[in-house]
């Protein structure tokens, strides 16, 4: 049974072919990373995986299970979390409270209980703060968890929307261009967390970068993109030095 694998996957707008019978499969407890050049529908590909965008055409599978066409507030629930290219936090908000927004797929309602703030609400709310420690404790975060994350760094507040993601327990974790933004030296911390997460947490990533220094660094293979098209796939080295990625990046 594949980990997760995409089948013929199509997105159309109108008239233009954004993604144009795309296939690849995930193994599980590795990192696969999408590269492409500006424009190559390596994002289009990302929010189709990630059930933002319905699929013109094709399926999307996960664990054995057919995921084309479910809601996309329902992805965190089947162990499936994300980050954006654009961070996309709650600003005026702690760390803490940010990384407890990813726990809430792990929610269980009860209207009545909630209310009475019984015993098995005490016992689930206590559990969504263990989970968040343990994340703050992986990633570092212990000096800023009571910080608003407006006044923290850039780069600092890409690490808290992986932690925040990180809250959700996926099993499948979506990295989306995680160092657009970040200097050398963060981005190298960003290449340390992608590691850790693949070999500590046992968690598969698929990410979208742009950073092929990070690229290499991290990526057990690789899927090649042009104009919606997959170009090549397969280690760091065969993909950079395959003569149509080259033609791609170079424009020729």
């Amino acid at each position: 049974m594949s980990f997760f694998k995409i089948e013929h996957l199509t997105k159309r707008f109108g008239g233009l072919t954004a993604v144009d019978d795309v296939n690849f499969e995930v193994k599980a407890g590795e990192v696969y990373t999408i590269i492409g050049p500006n424009g190559a529908g390596k994002t289009t590909i990302f929010n189709l995986v990630s059930l933002i965008y319905p699929a013109t055409e094709g399926r999307i599978l996960f664990d054995g299970q057919d995921l084309t066409g479910l809601a996309p507030d329902r992805v965190a629930a089947r162990g499936i979390g994300r980050t954006f290219q654009n961070i996309e936090l709650f600003e005026n908000a702690t760390v803490l409270q940010n990384l407890l927004i990813g726990r809430h797929a792990h929610t269980r309602v009860n209207v009545l209980a909630d209310l009475l703030f019984l015993p098995s609400v005490r016992r689930q709310e206590l559990a969504h703060r263990e989970a968040v420690e343990r994340v703050i404790d992986f990633l570092n975060l212990q000096s800023v968890r009571d910080s608003a994350v407006a006044g923290l760094p850039y780069g600092l507040r890409k690490v808290v929307e992986v932690a925040r993601a990180l809250c959700t327990e996926p099993r499948l974790l979506l990295l989306d261009e995680p160092s657009s933004g970040l200097n050398v030296e963060e981005t190298d911390d960003m290449a340390f967390w992608i590691q850790d997460i693949k070999n500590e947490l046992g968690i598969t990533v698929l990410m979208v970068e742009h950073d092929m220094s990070l690229v290499s660094r991290v990526s057990d293979r690789v899927l090649a993109v042009n104009y919606g098209k997959v170009l090549a796939e397969g280690t760091p080295a065969e993909v950079q030095s395959h003569p149509e990625v080259i033609a791609a990046y170079l424009g020729q």
